[in-house]
């Protein structure tokens, strides 16, 4: 049973294993990790819901984005991370102006004519 597995390890360490060694630069490392943030985006249902009322299928999005040179993934990755992460500036005018219609309402300020404090 020695002999068997030793002539099995002489084996193994005799048989040369493909090996490949070689530099990676630090933009094709670093597309593979925007592409994959791109992809992360669009896998998320409410991006999806959105872009099937554009008309644009599951399936569709999968192919642009694997067709996408590493220069466009990168564009694309940049612009991803410079986006608000609330949304559009219609929101925050919203929000701001019920924060200051509640403050009007308890008499903490007086903005607005058409309110009347609670005190």
């Amino acid at each position: 049973m020695r002999r068997l597995i030793a002539g099995l390890l002489v084996i193994c360490i005799a048989m040369p294993l493909p090996a490949q060694a070689a530099m990676v630069a630090t933009d094709a490392a670093l597309a593979g990790v925007q592409r994959a943030q791109v992809e992360r985006l669009l896998e998320r249902a409410d991006v999806q819901a959105r872009l099937e009322t554009y008309g644009v299928q599951p399936a569709e999005i999968k192919a642009r984005v694997a067709a996408l040179s590493d220069h466009e993934a990168a564009a694309l990755a940049a612009r991803i991370d410079g986006l608000p992460a609330g949304g559009d500036i219609i929101g925050a005018v919203v929000l701001v102006f019920i924060i200051l219609l509640i403050t009007d309402i308890l008499g903490f300020t007086k903005i607005f004519p058409f309110t009347r404090p609670v005190r």
